[in-house]
């Protein structure tokens, strides 16, 4: 197998993509992104009352959201408030879109039922 040593170039869209997609890629996540849309903000320690999990693990959860930009975090010493980033989430939001939306080629080796 032959191997490489150059480094592959991805278009900036992608890779904000698979950041995305990474964030996304865990149920407590996707708790923690329902829980804010509908409370708008919230601290960690309200997550640690509605989630069985220790606040620690909910704070890692919420470093990878936010580190990836699908929420975003203000300092209230000693606690911190989150809450959706708008304009991140509306961005994945068309970026999936249109990822999915793409035409597949009926010769594409998808199954078909």
């Amino acid at each position: 197998m032959k191997r490489t040593l150059t480094e592959i170039e991805y278009e900036e869209d992608l890779e904000q993509m698979a950041r995305y997609a990474k964030a996304l890629g865990h149920p407590t996540r996707l708790l923690i992104l329902e829980y804010l849309d509908k409370q708008s903000c919230c601290l960690t320690g309200d997550l640690v009352d509605i989630l069985p999990i220790a606040q620690s693990t909910i704070s890692q959860h919420l470093k990878e959201l936010k580190n990836a930009g699908l929420i975003q975090g203000e300092l209230n010493p000693p606690k911190i408030k989150y809450c959706i980033n708008s304009d991140n989430w509306r961005k994945a939001k068309v970026l999936f879109t249109d990822f999915f939306d793409k035409n597949i080629n009926e010769s594409s080796c998808l199954v078909k039922k």
